[in-house]
């Protein structure tokens, strides 16, 4: 006989559910089999195994050592194979936990307002948000998705576009009031420029002056570690920031942040993605719904 021809599952199944019922009587009257057929599945698969499984007795079966062995790791493959086969039921119910990797801007202002309406249309996902500015490798992190600003570097990573901002420089009305309005470029040497104590994929200020771009220095003299941080510092009268448009718009409307220089500012856009590691599998259902929400409803522009 093939091994191709055993249903060694089926064997697995009759033979766990005899011991947990207490007999071979118990496990025929379940799968709607005689006694004796059953006995002799049991019988057929110890001739096979070349071990004695059980000791049969008038009222129970008795488990020998090897018989013990093969109950036990017999159950753990029936299980695994249930659950396989409700991960594959499972496609158009995605369900499981999705580890997000995100900057605190993007947390904030774009994924917190929509999120409600994700949990409610996928209520079987659950979703982990680590808030970072920094770059992260997802692998390391144990990331499913990042959401990262600028040009991607990684032929490994399968992306969805969310869109691309424009970047303003903003101060408050009370810092301006204090240190000036910058009128040209080379007015920002005598203010402090909030700068991230985190690489971006632009280092600086890049500025249109005469046709160039002219790139300012990163701030020193106060850095925060993300982009949240930086928009708390500005609001509060620290010094001037650059940001993107989507986390400091209703700051400028509500007149609590001003902009500046905007004849300067070109016509620089920074790209967002949402980023997925290609390991040449397929990708799970969990992951994809939230991948295909977020270029809908996660949007930056």
């Amino acid at each position: 006989m093939s091994r191709l021809s055993v249903n060694r599952s089926g064997e697995m199944e009759v033979f766990v559910t005899a011991v947990e019922a207490g007999g071979f009587s118990a496990a025929a009257r379940i799968f709607a089999m005689s006694p004796s057929a059953v006995s002799k599945l049991v019988s057929r698969l110890e001739a096979r195994l070349g071990a004695r499984l059980v000791n049969r007795t008038t009222r129970r079966l008795q488990l020998t050592p090897e018989g013990c062995v093969f109950f036990e790791s017999s159950v753990r493959i029936l299980d695994s194979l249930a659950e396989a086969e409700v991960a594959a039921s499972a496609a158009d119910r995605p369900s499981g936990r999705v580890r997000l990797n995100v900057s605190a801007s993007y947390a904030t202002h774009v994924l917190a307002p929509v999120l409600p309406d994700f949990l409610l249309r996928y209520p079987e996902i659950a979703i982990d948000i680590v808030q970072t500015d920094a770059v992260v490798d997802l692998l390391e992190d144990r990331t499913d998705i990042a959401v990262r600003a600028g040009p991607l570097k990684s032929s490994s990573l399968v992306a969805r576009t969310l869109g691309e901002t424009r970047m303003v420089i903003v101060g408050s009305p009370a810092y301006l009031a204090r240190a000036g309005r910058p009128r040209i470029p080379a007015d920002l040497d005598a203010h402090i420029r909030i700068g991230p104590g985190y690489r971006r994929a632009t280092e600086g200020w890049p500025l249109a002056e005469a046709g160039e771009t002219v790139v300012l220095p990163p701030g020193r003299r106060v850095q925060a570690s993300d982009g949240e941080a930086i928009r708390t510092l500005a609001l509060c009268g620290v010094g001037l920031a650059r940001l993107p448009i989507f986390t400091v718009g209703r700051d400028i409307e509500a007149g609590l942040l001003s902009p500046v220089l905007e004849d300067f500012s070109g016509t620089e856009r920074e790209t967002f993605h949402a980023v997925f590691v290609d390991q040449g599998r397929v990708m799970p259902a969990r992951i994809r719904v939230v991948l295909d929400f977020l270029a809908e409803h996660g949007r930056v522009d």
